[in-house]
Formats: structure tokens, C-alpha cells, sequence
């Protein structure tokens, strides 16, 4: 991925990777790096931060939700490995 501002096609493939799954299941992030970025760590290793703030953007929209320990968390205020997923609207 060569563009200078990756968060359309970042915000494009979160959002592919969570209707894919649809609401029962959630992904991980990594996913998402290595679709724009290809298998080699070197290629989606420094995409993981972007994600994480395109996220957590789209979080806060409510367009998707932030899994930790299988929970919905604050996505202004979380740490560690991370999931993402739909809301569930039950």
C-alpha cells in the first residue's frame, strides 16, 4: 500500500471484514492489515496503528464495535489485543 493517506481503504476493509463475518463473529485487526499490506510483516506490521485509530474512529460512529476478552469495550479507553466486529442489535 503505497497511498499517502491510508484511512479510506483502511476504513473500506474494516468495514468489508465485519459484514463478511456479519454479527455473530468478530476478526482481528490483523486481518485487515495484511489485505492492505500482503502476508509479510514488513508489508502490514506498520498498518496496525492506522487501524487501530480508523477503528476506533468508527467506533465511536457506531459503524463497528471493539472486542476485548469477547466484551464490547470504551473506544477511547482500551489496551492490548483487540477484536473487531458489527453491533449486535438485539
Amino acid at each position: 500500500m503505497t497511498d499517502s493517506n491510508p484511512a479510506p481503504a483502511i476504513r473500506e476493509t474494516l468495514l468489508s471484514l465485519a459484514g463478511q463475518r456479519g454479527t455473530d463473529k468478530s476478526f482481528c485487526p490483523s486481518e485487515a492489515a495484511r489485505a492492505l499490506g500482503g502476508p509479510h510483516p514488513d508489508g502490514w506490521g506498520p498498518l496496525m496503528q492506522p487501524i487501530r485509530k480508523e477503528a476506533v474512529l468508527l467506533a465511536m460512529e457506531g459503524k463497528i464495535v471493539i472486542f476485548r476478552k469477547g466484551r464490547p469495550v470504551d473506544p477511547m479507553d482500551f489496551k492490548g489485543v483487540y477484536r473487531l466486529g458489527l453491533p449486535r442489535h438485539d
